[in-house]
């Protein structure tokens, strides 16, 4: 009856143990048709645990907390202090490869690949080990004597001396105690493994330079995403700028309207035409304002800065094209596919996958290995265990006195038998070395095709811009002499009011066929990898 209350104790511990697991449903909301109740700190921020009545309670319903530990960046005060100066893409770029948080990602795993290599040329070294074990002890026996009936070893005792047998149990009656520690130091070398290691060493050092190649294709990307950010911001600009002149193209012909009615020349029906074309182009107008916004906010998204920080950029219109249709040969597209980073790291991928199976082949063959150690024990500690009568058992640890050790050990270890693990794994890695190379042929097909559809994109916005632009002179002929002619009594409006709107489109059709051609020509140069932060804009291909 004793044991009953500690074992009453145990069966509420292992009970209240078991349901700290289940307690924690409280944390997950209640029903799937209810609102979570995070557990929220004083500044917003969701804390692990149940919600705190007592503390913030957010209103009914499916909007989480604003957690005031999160801020927007501020803006950017080295570029927005610049007052006056227009930013041009070279400068941009060079911005973006600063301060892209994509570019701090690519640096980090290209340098954790270098540390990759550095792990696995450290397998040639051997390993030093250092180890201390330090213990207390201290053993009291109760004085129970134990019970030895007649016959067998207890007769031997009996019959051979109950003085013995009378000291070994005053013995148990005493305490006894002690401390002491071993210290070692441990040496393992493999010295050979018939080429695991170096093929190890050749897979992550190709991985390597697939990491530093997409280190350098995540620059390349970023200075892209600018260039067409930077065009398109441009190319929004630049439709403002039309659209306003072209709103004052129709004010002047909403005037002369007004003023032939005023003169009893013209009807109000002609004057509700001009109206209604103003009122259309100041629509246009204010869609395309917004549009400088947002491909802004586009821009400064692709630099990696604050959306807060504000700058003027460069007026890159008017620039001549060259109109050469030059097309590109099979030896260029092959020098440009050979070079493009995605090639590249594909490649390195593939012979990456190919040391893999050279190390899986490895395991099949035996290993030479020497190992070492060293210890000092000293201190007087023992466990030891009651002597069975008649028996020749010997404490579990005996630290009795000090002694110092060594030993050298060689040996070859040599795989037989692992239920075919090795060859499992042989045959995952010859598996992944073909996919490596399917992946690479792919990356080579889609390379030639992104080529050659960015170079008949580059040819059509040169032809479309050497179109629009004789579309643009004949509307702006055609404006002018509908205009003329209506300001002198011989025109109508409704000739005038085509003319206008023609004029618009034609000029913005010209606008917007000289920056698509702008983004052509970088999505060329990108396609064949010669995109770089210091030619960044238009050549002729």
């Amino acid at each position: 009856m004793t044991h009953n209350p500690f074992r009453l104790v145990a069966c509420c511990a292992v009970m209240m143990l078991c349901g700290c697991a289940t307690q924690e449903l409280e944390t997950a909301p209640s029903q799937p048709n209810t609102p979570w109740e995070p557990n929220l700190s004083a500044n917003g921020e969701i804390k692990p645990g149940r919600a705190n009545a007592h503390g913030l309670v957010l209103p009914p319903g499916y909007t989480l907390p604003s957690n005031k530990q999160i801020e927007i960046r501020p803006a950017d005060a080295a570029i927005t202090t610049q007052a006056g100066h227009a930013y041009n893409l070279a400068e941009l770029i060079d911005i973006a490869q600063s301060t892209n948080p994509d570019t701090r990602r690519a640096w980090n795993t290209a340098r954790d690949a270098a540390l990759a290599v550095g792990i696995a040329k450290s397998t040639y070294l051997p390993r030093l080990t250092a180890t201390v074990v330090g213990g207390y002890n201290r053993a009291r026996n109760n004085g129970d004597t134990p019970s030895i009936s007649n016959g067998g070893a207890a007769g031997e005792i009996f019959n051979g001396g109950v003085t013995n047998f009378n000291n070994l149990i005053g013995g148990m009656r005493n305490s006894r105690s002690g401390a002491g520690e071993i210290q070692t130091l441990g040496l393992e070398w493999l010295l050979f493994d018939f080429g695991k290691r170096e093929a190890v060493l050749a897979a992550v050092q190709q991985a390597q330079i697939g990491a530093n190649i997409l280190f350098t294709a995540e620059h390349q990307k970023i200075i892209y995403s600018v260039t067409i950010a930077f065009y398109t911001h441009a190319a929004a600009i630049s439709r403002v700028h039309f659209l306003e002149k072209a709103l004052e193209n129709a004010k002047r012909v909403q005037e002369a309207a007004q003023a032939r009615l005023k003169h009893g020349q013209g009807t109000i029906v002609d004057v509700t035409q001009a109206q209604q074309a103003t009122a259309q182009t100041e629509l246009r107008l204010v869609q395309a304002q917004g549009d400088v916004e947002n491909t802004y906010l586009e821009l400064v998204n692709a630099i990696g800065i604050s959306p807060r920080t504000h700058f003027e950029t460069e007026n890159i219109s008017g620039r001549p094209l060259a109109l050469d249709d030059t097309r590109l040969s099979d030896a260029f597209i092959q020098q440009a596919v050979s070079r493009r980073a995605d090639v590249l790291a594909a490649y390195a991928h593939v012979k990456a996958a190919r040391s893999q199976v050279a190390a899986a082949k490895s395991e099949f063959l035996p290993k030479i290995f020497v190992t070492g150690n060293v210890a000092y024990t000293t201190g007087h500690l023992a466990l030891s265990s009651v002597p069975g009568v008649g028996s020749d058992s010997s404490p579990t640890l005996n630290l009795s006195s000090n002694s110092l050790s060594s030993v050298i050990l060689g040996g070859v270890s040599v795989p037989i038998f692992d239920g075919g693990m090795r060859a499992a794994q042989l045959k995952q890695a010859q598996d992944q070395a073909d996919s490596a190379n399917a992946a690479l042929q792919k990356t080579v097909d889609s390379s030639v095709k992104q080529i050659v559809v960015a170079e008949n994109a580059l040819h059509t916005s040169l032809a479309a811009y050497a179109s629009s632009g004789k579309l643009e002179t004949a509307a702006q002929t055609a404006f002018d002499a509908a205009y003329a002619a209506y300001r002198n009594d011989v025109g109508s409006i409704v000739q005038t009011s085509l003319a206008e709107n023609g004029l618009v489109d034609a000029t913005l059709s010209h606008s917007d066929a000289y920056y698509a051609t702008l983004i052509a020509a970088a999505g060329l140069a990108f396609g064949t990898g010669a995109l770089d932060h210091t030619t960044p804009e238009y050549q002729p291909y």
